[in-house]
């Protein structure tokens, strides 16, 4: 006969072994079950890669592959799977996933411009415009955002409204006083995948030189591209060289051209620098030095686009763009001795005079050059059929320097 000591370890040990089946039943309940599947394109039927797939209420997202195929695992019960990509509607499905029994989950994507219900406004940021239900921000600017940012270039656009985007003009830099080198997340400017209408966009043939950012690079010119023939700006702000290559080690800036028929538009922008030069004095006679100086960075810019439609479902749409922009100037004159043996201001501008200069031409002009620039942008497409088209955009411009009267030696 068994002790009573002996019957208690046993009857402890049995509850124990009871309790911990049935936790590990519970736990074995709890296990994440997958759920696989497809996106595909409605109008193709083609695999879509790059499909963000997200569960609502949790932080668990993936991306479809190449083949637009996707896995996830999440504890049984009842979930929101969320579908988005650029360009297409979201896609809200309600699955129940249930114990032991994975699921497969199919989804047909329609395209579709990005809705104003998809952008989130993040108060304290200066984008105002960034897709948050994304494993990458996005940022998606509209026309009407650009016309009322006030600059009348694309790279002063994105510098204003796109974080951790910049852009500045150069001052005594060869061809990229015009050219502008731009950074997305601080790298070059060569790092930065540019798209129109999602297809890549040409480099332009000048190399960034004289100590210039991105010395070396070759990037592409935004600012041939009129303001007034963008309908959005979408601008992915992490690297996706996975999915585009090495040249999208930053980011992807995608312009999407306009599309609208039987309308007219008619922009303008006029503007200058506040304030004017102060001129400087001589020491010894306290006279003004005339510099030519005035206030500076006047612009006028004009900008149209016009679209009319192609048969039943194409389109034609054309922009052009013109700019008259005044240079600027921030330094101030040179007032040191120029030549060996004469000393003082006075001494120097009666050799100066003498040799036929004035100050103008041995002072340095720091500050953005002055262009006259015009733009013209097309962008068409002819539907053939259910699952094919003709499409085409493109466009030419002309950028010289302006033609306002400088000092002798700027």
């Amino acid at each position: 006969m068994r002790s009573p000591l002996v019957r208690r370890i046993l009857v402890g040990a049995s509850l124990s072994l009871l309790c911990f089946a049935g936790l590990a039943s519970e736990a074995a309940a709890q296990e994440p079950e997958e759920i696989s599947g497809n996106v595909t394109d409605a109008a193709t039927g083609q695999p879509l890669a790059g499909v963000s797939i997200s569960i609502v209420g949790s932080s668990r997202a993936v991306v479809t592959n190449t083949a637009g195929t996707f896995v996830l695992r999440i504890r049984p019960g009842t979930w929101t799977l969320r579908t988005t990509i650029i360009g297409y509607a979201p896609i809200e499905q309600d699955v129940t996933v249930q114990a032991g029994q994975p699921l497969t989950v199919n989804m047909v994507m329609a395209v579709q411009a990005l809705e104003i219900g998809q952008i989130v406004v993040n108060v304290g940021s200066r984008s105002g415009r960034t897709v948050l239900e994304t494993p990458v921000p996005i940022d998606v600017i509209s026309a009407e955002q650009i016309i009322e940012s006030g600059y009348t270039e694309v790279n002063q656009v994105l510098r204003e409204l796109v974080p951790s985007y910049q852009a500045s003009h150069q001052t005594i830099s060869d061809g990229t006083d015009h050219i502008n080198p731009a950074s997305l997340r601080g790298l070059g400017p060569d790092q930065t995948l540019v798209l129109v209408n999602g297809k890549r966009r040409h480099n332009s043939a000048l190399v960034a030189v004289n100590g210039t950012f991105g010395r070396g690079a070759v990037m592409v010119d935004l600012n041939a591209i009129p303001v007034a023939a963008i309908g959005r700006i979408e601008v992915l702000r992490d690297g996706a060289s996975a999915q585009y290559g090495s040249d999208a080690i930053a980011g992807v800036i995608n312009i999407v051209l306009k599309e609208q028929t039987d309308s007219f538009q008619l922009t303008s922008t006029v503007g200058a620098t506040g304030g004017c030069l102060s001129t400087p004095n001589r020491a010894d006679t306290g006279e003004p030095i005339n510099l030519d100086w005035d206030c500076d960075g006047e612009q006028v810019q004009l900008g149209l686009n016009y679209g009319f439609p192609i048969g039943g479902r194409g389109f034609f749409n054309v922009s052009g763009q013109y700019l008259n922009r005044e240079r600027t100037n921030r330094s101030g004159a040179e007032m040191k001795d120029q030549f060996l043996g004469i000393e003082g201001e006075a001494a120097t501008d009666a050799e100066l005079a003498r040799r036929g200069l004035t100050r103008a031409d041995v002072s340095m002009f720091t500050g953005q050059s002055g262009a006259k620039v015009g733009m013209i942008f097309f962008n068409t497409a002819i539907p053939l059929g259910l699952d094919a088209e003709v499409y085409g955009n493109g466009g030419a411009s002309f950028r010289r320097r302006g033609d306002r009267v400088l000092p002798k030696g700027e």
